[in-house]
């Protein structure tokens, strides 16, 4: 099955720039698209200073819906936004003051890969971070969702002394480039290997199998060794952990190189639930995501949804609606309706899940809620009934009063579209 493959490299194009990003494209463009993915085949999509987070995401969630492995490498910047101090991957139009609106929430990236498996989805990152971002990432972790291995650096901004490169995501460039690819825990290490002294002693490393927070390390002060005989990087981390820390374990334009069709928007997936008793076809312990995902993908969609609605239905009465695993499984039957194409019930069921949300006291811009009205606009506009379009159009106004979004502009479109919806005939 051939695998997809997403680079993206952005910063910001005036002063605020730290790492000139899209300078690692050229040579990641140089390598093979199996090579980039560790497959027989496969379809690249780049993403060079995009300007708009929109695009970012329509291209994320196409990814994320394909099938087969999927590898994203990210080069970039983090900075925080004013409102709801979150980091945000920095895009061409991107200033501090802008933030909210002009660069991809990190979360959304968390999101679109949740309806996949950590066995064949990836992220590479090669991030750096303005101070406020830095001690965030410091902190608390930069959380990628427990569905994608992940493995990079966190750089710090380097101040006055211009704009940084992306060291590590050249390292891997060149690494690739000789044809062969070896598993990402290697290509990691080998990378660390070859920028030893870059970062050494102040570069927070990102290793991880697949897991919600990943473990950080200081970078090594010291070259990595290659253990004789063994074929796998070890580093040697020096310096004070991070509060909680693991050692590292050993181990703006767009271009499509491929042929074929740009998949569907990606679902949203797993939240972490405890198994229920197995239903048909279900073996004991397995994951539900994964047998919903792949009824999916092979046109069951009455299959999933059933399986989607049985777990929402063990949760809401075990911890009420009001619960975050109740929300997550009202979340997945709703992109569930929009992978079985019905528009009607997927933005129904996305106006349901925010005013469950707001009614349990999250805040007008928590991310959760302005997703789910992101999510039920976009399904609105897909709704070809005018009548069903006029009734769930109000219903969406009133919750864009409440809930603007990011979109400046999002409520007045949807007042504008009920205005010629209402003076149709």
């Amino acid at each position: 099955m051939p695998g997809t493959v997403l680079l993206l490299a952005a910063s910001p194009l005036g002063r605020g720039r730290l790492v000139d990003a899209a300078g690692v494209l050229p040579v990641l463009a140089a390598v093979a698209p199996a090579v980039l993915s560790g497959t027989d085949t496969a379809n690249v999509v780049e993403l060079a200073d995009p300007l708009e987070p929109q695009a970012v995401l329509t291209r994320l969630r196409a990814a994320a819906a394909a099938p087969g492995p999927l590898t994203v490498y990210v080069a970039g910047q983090l900075h925080l936004d004013r409102r709801q101090r979150l980091p945000h991957l920095a895009l061409a139009r991107t200033t501090p003051a802008t933030v909210r609106y002009t660069a991809l929430p990190w979360h959304w990236v968390r999101e679109e890969l949740r309806l996949r498996s950590a066995a064949d989805t990836a992220l590479v990152v090669d991030l750096h971070a303005d101070a406020e971002a830095w001690r965030y990432v410091a902190e608390r972790g930069l959380d990628c969702g427990a569905n994608a291995a992940v493995y990079g650096r966190v750089a710090p901004g380097a101040g006055r002394r211009g704009a940084a490169e992306p060291a590590y995501m050249k390292a891997v460039a060149t690494l690739l480039r000789s044809g062969y690819r070896p598993p990402l825990p290697q290509l990691h290490e080998q990378a660390l290997a070859r920028i030893a002294d870059v970062g050494a002693g102040r570069d927070l490393l990102l290793s991880l199998p697949g897991g919600s927070r990943p473990p950080f390390a200081y970078a090594p002060a010291r070259p990595v060794t290659l253990p004789p005989g063994t074929g796998a990087m070890v580093p040697a981390p020096v310096g004070p952990p991070l509060a909680g820390a693991q050692p590292v374990p050993a181990g703006a334009g767009q271009e499509t190189r491929a042929a074929g069709p740009v998949p569907p928007p990606a679902a949203r997936e797993p939240y972490a639930t405890e198994p229920a008793p197995p239903g048909p076809g279900q073996a004991p312990g397995q994951d539900p995501h994964a047998l919903i995902s792949a009824a999916v993908r092979s046109g069951r969609h009455e299959d999933a949804e059933a399986l989607a609605a049985r777990y929402e239905e063990r949760a809401v009465g075990a911890r009420g609606a009001g619960s975050e695993e109740a929300l997550h499984w009202a979340e997945v039957r709703a992109d569930l309706a929009m992978f079985a194409g019905d528009a009607v019930r997927s933005c129904r069921a996305w106006l349901a899940v925010a005013r469950t949300r707001l009614a349990a006291g999250q805040a007008v811009d928590a991310p959760a809620v302005e997703a789910a009205v992101d999510r039920a606009h976009h399904q609105w506009t897909r709704i070809t009934d005018p009548a069903r379009a006029r009734e769930l159009g109000a219903e969406l106004a009133e919750l864009r009063l409440r809930v603007p979004g990011r979109r400046q502009g999002a409520l007045e479109n949807v007042r504008r579209q009920l205005r010629q919806l209402q003076a149709a005939p």
